[in-house]
């Protein structure tokens, strides 16, 4: 039982705050490590002092009364019983001040404690982190997931496997004993497509402390493949070493194989939140690199929001049907990981295959095993570049999402990519045109179209993070507006949405989430739509690197239901005589609230929506003659310019003439005037395509009258004067 003392700091903290509190405020009020909060948390919701809320991050508020501990439950259920609605994990008991707060060399011993599905995996994952008390001096902060991650993956196979490892071995040695390959055999006695052929487990492996490393690594040895490349990948056998070296390897191996991640325990779903949660606390302090491989979690929320938004069959409750979801810069697996959850909240029976690829070996072995604990294929999951080693060849889904590294160079595969550029065409990945060498995010956006379903099977959808540079670098005829033109004119492009800045742990640039469709509706067929959601953010608790903001489920929904409803809509700036503000989306057609009592109230661009044609240019090259001495054109003497004005190099010019204008209109209207002796080259015409996202949201606001100025400055210089006529005195 968790000593009394903390139970009362707990509730006297509580009530300090004024009864009901957020977990991230009351847990620095108290000044407590993760592992000692959630512990005692779990024990005071099971016991119903505390009621655990919504909210960021989860909140707590004390109930009325103060009811009688329950009775206790079985930790593990019956066979033939239903999955319990209150999951079972063991937390340890007996813990003194001490043990709250320093490293310890033994494992506590346990008992059963209910934790309510409320908590359930953030408890789970507080208490796996704790492994961090005995690694804290040995490894820095940001190296504690190196050692969490894959214990936590070894320790749940091991528990997967456990009821079957007796008929395992029983099986592999008959099999042996007759020359037939027992690997299939024995995947059909697990009943997941993994199993592990010797005769050790984490139990048996605490019997022999002076060969543990040795054994250890013997135990990984006998996993099957797809689970050895993930242990490999960890570099798992460095890490065991390393904690051989400082004396901690059968404490960190003893505190793993005292964890209960029985499936009976915790099943999937609950296994692979907790796992996320580990996922997330490695990223957040380590979070100079965690740019790199992990995304804001609001961010893939509000992706796969517009991503499902408009297919009523996969969110329809009870429709069982099956869609493929692909993420070429897979990272830890984030984006697939909560575009699964999101679909089960929405519809239990459907199922989303995913797939993915990420280069970063650390990132790929955690997506792997995010994806193994949670019951996927993780034969669909692989290593490698995507730009130049294509590991999904050949294959379409029917959903894509992704966030590419924003403004890195593709040099180290620009052999390949020009090569396939070359050979193949529009037939390969890469057909519509090249971006420059030092920003290859928009190879990604190519490659992710080129695994579109044919919409006459059913298409697909895609989500995809960009930085600014994609929207407007490059002028007509450059890869980059090729690249533009392709998706504008083949009318793909849905809609593009501006993220707030500081939204990212590494970078805190301007940032896009462009939706692309080859399925669009009827309605939104020759549209794209433009949300500037910049402004819909709240300031982050604690700033993690250069992300100091985020997007609140209010804003998320807000953004959702203008792009579901694909209409135009302003943001109304509430402004209150004490300087208080409020924002109210007013959609076109309503009227805009009235102005608070002394204050005001600005109205600014959110929503707008363009046909694709809007976005296109022509650039026309404008030439003067050449002249000479006397002032007059020079002719050419043969070929086709024989007898025409030849043009003078110093005095061309260009002019950008939007699509929707006519180009001979233009010209007389905007250069003729000036220039009444000029023409344009055809043959030197070229169709651009840029989005100025920033010009259609752009307000202008007037300066103040002079007379209003006037008057501030001469009260200025009055009040300085007068200063000055204190001091003289």
């Amino acid at each position: 039982m968790v000593r009394e003392v903390l139970r009362e700091r707990f509730i006297e903290t509580l009530k300090e705050l004024g009864g009901s509190a957020g977990n991230g405020r009351l847990r620095d009020t108290l000044g407590w490590q993760d592992d000692t909060y959630w512990t005692v948390h779990a024990a005071l919701i099971e016991d119903g002092t505390i009621i655990a809320g919504r909210g960021r991050g989860g909140s707590v508020a004390l109930t009325q009364g103060r009811p009688s501990q329950p009775k206790q439950q079985s930790l593990l259920p019956a066979a033939s019983e239903a999955p319990s609605p209150r999951t079972l994990v063991r937390l340890p008991t007996g813990l003194t001040d001490s043990a709250m707060t320093t490293p310890t060399s033994t494992t506590s011993r346990s008992s059963d404690v209910i934790i309510p599905p409320a908590v359930t995996h953030a408890s789970l994952s507080a208490l796996i982190w704790s492994v961090a008390d005995l690694l804290r001096g040995d490894y820095k902060p940001s190296e504690y997931g190196k050692v969490i991650l894959p214990f936590t993956v070894l320790r749940r196979l091991d528990c997967v496997l456990a009821p079957t490892k007796a008929k395992v071995m029983a099986e592999k040695a008959a099999k042996e004993a007759v020359g037939i390959n027992p690997e299939p055999f024995l995947l059909r006695l697990t009943g997941v497509p993994f199993a592990n052929t010797s005769p050790l487990d984490m139990k048996t492996l605490m019997g022999d402390q002076d060969h543990l490393a040795a054994n250890l690594a013997a135990y990984i040895q006998g996993f099957s493949p797809a689970v050895r490349d993930i242990f490999e990948r960890f570099r798992f056998a460095e890490q065991t070493d390393r904690l051989q070296k400082a004396g901690l390897l059968y404490q960190v191996t003893e505190k793993f194989a005292g964890f209960p991640l029985h499936p009976d325990a915790v099943n999937n779903h609950d296994m692979g939140l907790a796992f996320e949660e580990l996922i997330r606390k490695f990223a957040e302090i380590s979070n100079e690199t965690a740019g790199e491989h992990f995304t804001p979690r609001e961010v893939i929320r509000l992706m796969v929001n517009l991503l499902f938004i408009e297919d009523s069959d996969i969110l329809t409750p009870g429709n069982p049907v099956v869609r493929t979801i692909y993420d070429p810069t897979a990272g830890t697996g984030g984006m697939l990981s909560v575009a699964g959850e999101h679909l089960l909240e929405h519809n239990p029976k459907a199922s989303l295959t995913m797939f993915g690829q990420e280069l970063n070996d650390e990132s790929y072995a955690i997506c792997k095993a995010d994806m193994l604990i949670k019951g996927q294929n993780v034969a669909n999951i692989l290593p490698g570049n995507t730009l130049s080693d294509d590991g999904h060849a050949g294959r379409k889904f029917d959903y894509m999402l992704s966030n590419p590294p924003f403004g890195v160079e593709w040099k180290k595969v620009e052999k390949e990519v020009r090569k396939e550029a070359e050979q193949m065409g529009h037939a390969g990945r890469f057909g519509p045109g090249l971006p420059r060498i030092s920003d290859g995010s928009l190879l990604f956006l190519l490659h992710l179209i080129s695994k579109m379903r044919p919409a006459k099977d059913g298409g697909s959808r895609i989500g995809i993070v960009l930085n600014g540079s994609p929207l407007f670098t490059g002028g007509a005829g450059s890869g980059e507006s090729e690249i533009r033109r392709h998706v504008l004119e083949n009318d793909l492009v849905e809609a593009i949405i501006a993220l707030p800045a500081d939204m990212f742990f590494n970078t805190g640039i301007a940032t896009y989430v462009w939706v692309l469709s080859n399925r669009k509706p009827e309605a939104r067929r020759g549209l794209v739509q433009l949300i500037d959601a910049s402004a819909l953010w709240q300031k982050m608790r604690k700033s993690l690197g250069s992300k100091r903001k985020e997007m609140g489920e209010e804003d998320i929904a807000a953004v959702t239901r203008l792009f579901g409803d694909g209409v135009e809509a302003q943001l109304a700036t509430l402004t209150t005589a004490d300087g208080k503000t409020s924002r109210v989306v007013v959609r076109d057609g309503e009227a805009p609230p009235p102005a608070p009592e002394g204050g005001t109230v600005k109205l600014a661009p959110l929503s707008r929506v363009f046909r694709n044609e809007a976005f296109g240019y022509r650039t026309i090259t404008v030439e003067r003659p050449l002249k000479d001495e006397a002032g007059r054109p020079v002719l050419g003497q043969k070929g086709k310019q024989k007898g025409k004005p030849q043009p003078d190099p110093a005095l061309r010019d260009t002019e950008n003439v939007p699509l929707t204008e006519d180009v001979q209109a233009y010209f007389a209207r905007e250069v003729l005037p000036h220039a009444p002796d000029a023409w344009i080259d055809e043959d030197k015409t070229k169709t651009g395509y840029e989005i100025p996202f920033n010009r259609h949201f752009y307000v202008f606001e007037p300066p103040r009258p002079l007379a209003e100025i006037d008057a501030d400055l001469k009260q200025v210089t009055d009040r300085i004067l007068a200063m000055i006529g204190g001091l003289a005195a």
